[in-house]
């Protein structure tokens, strides 16, 4: 039997944090199958940050942002090439001038 991660919202996350304060933690956790650890941290958060620090913190990139950060590497090799042969270009057209006179 394979445990797949459990998402509380947090109306769930304050009722067992309520609920452990009146019927006692260790009861608690059992009834909702959760490790005390979690049940501490969820309630040191919402000590420290009140309901907003039961909020999951995710940070997940936008596919068009990242899509949009990949097209603007992908410019900047094509840019910096392409500066590279304009300066050697001009080199050499000073070395030909200056042969030339």
């Amino acid at each position: 039997m394979s445990k797949s991660k459990r998402k509380f919202q947090i109306d769930e996350k304050l009722q067992i944090l309520r609920e452990g304060e009146n019927h006692g933690v260790d009861a608690t956790c059992r009834k909702h199958q959760i490790a005390r650890s979690l049940f501490y941290n969820w309630k040191n958060k919402f000590d420290r940050q009140g309901p907003d620090g039961l909020t999951p913190k995710y940070h997940r990139v936008d596919p068009q942002l990242k899509a949009l950060e990949k097209e603007n590497e992908r410019l900047r090799k094509i840019i910096s090439k392409q500066a590279l042969e304009l300066q050697v270009k001009e080199e050499l057209l000073k070395k030909t001038k200056l042969h030339y006179r």
